[in-house]
């Protein structure tokens, strides 16, 4: 009994106990439906104000860690209660909060945080935010570069800085470009500014070879700057005042311009950018035809030939842009690969750049430590044409193309060119029968760690690198024939290498008291810069193959000519070691001052003037936080004055003491003996030679009007360049040609700059802004002993011709003419006020005004950008003119432009220099036009697709008759620069882009 009635109860118990763990999982069931009851899933979209999907984008729960990021097409999804918070942030962009409520699906469109990135300005050695800066500091990025086919970095800028004036020198492919900030202060220690890329600054020297061949003259080097592809820059900043650029002290007289790459962001993404473009020459010589030129009374010859036609084409640009990169809070990477391949429009020119870059960061220790590298390699490969700076009326491959009879024949009969002598060479024969190629490899960037030591105290140290390699290899076939070269055929070889080494260390201390701010900066830099030059001529070839002469000078002849002659080999080093140091104050957000002073020691310089020390102070005030400011006419309104010392060292290596170097000539035929050599001097004992000064003082006034719709600077300056390097040759006989000297006199440069920002309309589907800024500027020469000659004019009959003087009372460079008056019955030319050359009230190639204008349009997915920019109160010297275009040149059965024939100037009349040739060179060009469209995406492979159409130099409004207003040939006079005038420049180009970017 007891056995069953166990066995009936167990049952029971059992019973129980199921019936209890089924009552507590339909409780815990019960719970878990309840808890899902209370959350759902979100799913939804964040697109970005162009309409595209943002990856990477974080969203998070408010409140609590449960969180997502953005697919690639923007798309994400996450569970949250109905009485939640969604936050959307992403890098560079305001943070959305939404409430969830009952919605299930939310989406968000992100909008960049324009006042964030418009409030940080990079400055030396660290940021600012835009509303603290004490000095003129102006900042682009990539939405205010120009668009289009851009070489080099200083394109980006043009037109958009008040003060700031860009000349390419000429429309060749890499050519050369002039930078001036705030006028031009120096004659022989350059005038452009000191350019630091990714926090290494770099030297300022060619790192490529110019030329000088027999019969082709002088050729300019390539742009030092071309290594750097365009597309990787995110932002430029422009240093303009001494109080911004004092911290670079003995090298930011003339402006310091900072260029940072892009870095990675969000999650991994793949960008990938094509563009075609086609260029065309703007404006062609009106030159007579032949049958015009017979009509006039030329001599004929019996040809038909269109010179311009036969060498100008249509040149073609291929630009490629592959980029990888992402980041987070933890850090960041960016690997970009690009290829440039732009057609010169001059057959036979073009340019090749191969570029790879790397730019990365990681944090370590808890966030503390943060160590980053950037990369930028660049191949180079340069295909140059004969266009010279100052061969004379013989010409060169351009002076040819305008002077060469139209009625004359290409070819003989036999097929071979037509080549009537050396003061007629043909130009087509003269780039078929030589070849000039230049090829440069450089490398820059650095590495750096920097450690927060404690809350308040950063350290940081740097080593960069800027390393080049540079070959180029000119021949010139012994069929060619052209002064010194007909029959015997030469060779030229150039090599520069350079090694810039860097090293700096600095700390950075921030701190918040009760209502102050403190910013300290205190560092060392020590930067080492070495280079070597090779320069190889050979004459005498057995050979008219181009290739063989280049790749075996061997196969020249020893002979009266010479052969394989060294010339001018060198190897130098300078190093500069600096001390610094910065100070920023604010007081309750209304009071900002800053203190800066930098020395620095060269040995360029004796010992007398080892050091040189550049301080500087700025103030800001900011009215508006003042309890009495305007508030209901100004949004904002604050007041700036600087006042500091900077200082110009670019002058060439080692002239503080006796230096020598070697030098070689005669080695037999290629061979490894060396038949002759020996130390040349380089300089005199020189200790007292010391660094240009520069004094600086702006005044200053930051403003916004109506909400912030118009706002804008307005800035005044003076500055005083003393202690001016200058080359002064040696009297005969001595141990060096020359000698350096500080000369006592004072280069003064007075101006104002305005630049203003209006949004115009700001809808949601249409938008309207407009930016405008202008430079005004007065150069002037003062207290200088003696006058200095440059400017050299070249032509028949022109041999020590110049037209410009340096001189007390005058801008730089100011013309020194005759004054023409016309011609007398003979058609002689007539000068009024005497026979001699003399200033013309003034008159200089130097601009008094700058300015740019630029209007961009959005309307739902399409963007318009039209930019103009202009210069204004500068003369140009037409040198072209002067040696080509006259009756002179027709009468000896050269081409000459229609006006000439109709001129009342006589075949006998001398072309001396004079104002005949010299005109405005005030314009207003179109620069930039750019018509873009994003496609609005809902792809979750491809997240940005935009396509656009770009036109460059599209219109110029002048009254200039040259090929283009914006040139400026070398033409030096014993090293002294010249500025503004026009010699068979190579001509700029109109060009039109299509291209497209894509994001995956």
């Amino acid at each position: 009994m007891m056995n069953n009635a166990y066995q009936l109860s167990r049952p029971k118990k059992m019973g129980r106990q199921i019936a209890a763990i089924l009552y507590a999982a339909l409780m815990v069931v019960g719970l878990h439906f309840g808890v899902q009851a209370q959350e759902k899933m979100i799913t939804g979209t964040v697109k970005g104000a162009d309409g595209t999907g943002l990856p990477g984008v974080t969203v998070q729960v408010k409140g609590t860690n449960k969180g997502t990021q953005t697919e690639v097409t923007g798309e994400y999804k996450i569970s949250a209660a109905p009485n939640s918070t969604l936050v959307f942030s992403f890098v560079g962009m305001n943070t959305e909060e939404i409430q969830i409520g009952d919605k299930t699906v939310v989406n968000v469109t992100m909008s960049d945080d324009t006042k964030a990135l418009q409030e940080v300005v990079v400055v030396g050695y660290g940021t600012v935010k835009k509303k603290d800066a004490t000095g003129a500091v102006n900042a682009i990025g990539t939405k205010d570069f120009q668009k289009g086919v851009v070489v080099s970095p200083e394109q980006l800028m043009q037109g958009r800085v008040a003060g700031v004036q860009i000349t390419q020198s000429s429309g060749e492919p890499g050519g050369g470009i002039n930078v001036r900030i705030r006028g031009t202060s120096s004659v022989f220690g350059g005038n452009n500014p000191l350019f630091v890329i990714d926090g290494v600054p770099l030297a300022g020297d060619n790192t490529s070879s110019d030329a000088s061949a027999s019969g082709v003259g002088r050729q300019p080097a390539k742009n030092p700057l071309n290594f750097l592809n365009p597309d990787e820059i995110a932002s430029i900043d422009i240093l303009k005042d001494a109080s911004a650029t004092a911290i670079y002290g003995s090298r930011g007289a003339n402006g310091v311009v900072l260029i940072t790459t892009k870095k990675g962001k969000g999650k991994g993404t793949l960008e990938y950018g094509y563009s075609l473009g086609m260029s065309n020459i703007t404006k062609r010589y009106d030159l007579l035809s032949a049958s015009e030129f017979r009509a006039a009374g030329g001599q004929d010859q019996g040809g038909n030939t269109d010179w311009q036609n036969e060498l100008f084409r249509t040149g073609y640009t291929n630009q490629h842009n592959l980029a990888y990169g992402g980041g987070d809070a933890s850090g960041n990477y960016r690997f970009t690969l690009g290829f440039l391949n732009q057609q010169g429009i001059i057959k036979e020119s073009d340019i090749k750049r191969y570029s790879i870059g790397f730019n990365g960061s990681k944090k370590f220790i808890q966030d503390r430590l943060t160590i980053s590298s950037n990369i930028n390699i660049a191949n180079n490969q340069d295909a140059n044409v004969p266009v010279s700076e100052n061969i004379g009326f013989t010409g060169d491959l351009l002076g040819n193309i305008l002077k060469a009879n139209p009625t004359r024949a290409i070819y003989n009969s036999d097929g071979t060119f037509t080549q009537p002598g050396v003061t007629e060479p043909n130009p087509l024969a003269f780039i078929v029968l030589s070849q000039d190629n230049t090829n440069s490899l450089r490398a820059l960037g650095n590495i750096n760690a920097e450690l927060q030591i404690y809350k308040d105290l950063k350290f940081k140290t740097v080593v960069g690198f800027d390393k080049s390699f540079s070959s180029r290899k000119a021949a010139y076939s012994r069929d060619l024939v052209i002064e010194g070269n007909g029959g015997i055929g030469r060779a030229y070889v150039g090599d520069i290498e350079t090694d810039n080494k860097l090293w700096e260390n600095y700390f950075t201390y921030d701190k918040e008291l009760k209502g102050i701010s403190i910013n300290a900066l205190l560092g060392y830099s020590y930067q080492s810069f070495s280079r070597s030059t090779k320069n190889i001529s050979a004459a005498n070839f057995r050979t008219s193959d181009l290739n063989l002469m280049l790749n075996n000078l061997a196969s020249a002849n020893a002979g009266k000519f010479g052969s394989n002659v060294i010339n001018n080999s060198s190897s130098e080093t300078d190093e500069l070691q600096s001390y610094f140091g910065r100070v920023n104050v604010g007081i309750k957000d209304k009071y900002l001052l800053t203190a800066t002073l930098r020395a620095d020691g060269s040995t360029k310089f004796g010992g007398n003037n080892k050091y040189g020390y550049f301080p500087s102070f700025a103030a800001k005030w900011k009215i508006m936080n003042e309890s009495f400011a305007p508030k209901a006419l100004f949004d904002d309104l604050a007041v700036r004055v600087g006042y500091g010392l900077t200082g110009n060292q670019s002058i060439p290596h080692n002239l503080y003491d006796r230096r020598d170097r070697y030098s070689g000539w005669g080695i037999n035929q290629g061979a490894d003996n060396i038949e002759g050599g020996g130390l040349n001097a380089v300089a005199f004992n020189n200790p007292n030679l010391k660094w240009e000064t520069t004094s600086s003082i702006n005044i200053g006034l930051d403003f916004a009007i109506l909400k912030n719709r118009i706002s804008g600077t307005i800035d005044f300056y003076q500055k005083n360049t003393r202690d001016l390097l200058f080359y002064v040759v040696s009297a005969q006989p001595a141990p060096t040609p020359f000698t350096w000297k500080n000369l006592d006199t004072d280069i003064e440069n007075r101006g104002v700059e305005i630049s203003l920002t209006g949004a115009v309309v700001d809808q949601k589907d249409f938008g309207w802004e407009v930016l405008l800024n202008a430079g005004f500027n007065k150069n002037l020469v003062k207290n200088l002993s003696g006058v200095f000659d440059t400017g050299e004019i070249n032509g028949q009959g022109l041999t020590g011709a110049f037209a410009q003087r340096i001189a007390a009372g005058q801008p730089l460079f100011a013309y020194f003419l005759r004054e023409f008056g016309g011609y007398d019955e003979n058609g002689n030319s007539l000068y009024p006020n005497g026979d001699f050359q003399q200033f013309l009230n003034g008159k200089s190639p130097l601009p008094t005004a700058t300015g740019g204008l630029t209007n961009n349009f959005r309307y739902k997915n399409f963007d318009l950008s039209l930019f103009f920019n202009g210069v204004f109160g500068n003369y140009l010297y037409s040198n072209t003119e002067n040696a080509f275009f006259t009756k002179g040149s027709f009468a000896n059965g050269r081409n000459v432009t229609k006006d000439v024939v109709s001129s009342k100037e006589g075949p006998l009349n001398a072309p001396d220099v004079s104002t005949r040739f010299l005109q405005k060179g005030d314009f207003v060009r179109l620069q930039n036009l750019n018509l873009s469209y994003r496609f609005p995406l809902q792809s979750k492979t491809i997240s940005n697709l935009r396509v656009f159409l770009t036109g460059q130099n599209l219109m110029t409004f002048t009254k200039y008759t040259g090929q283009d207003p914006e040139v400026s040939t070398n033409k030096s006079i014993n090293g002294i620069p010249s500025f503004g005038i026009d010699y068979t420049a190579y001509p700029r180009a109109r060009t039109w882009t299509i291209g497209a970017n894509i994001s995956f």
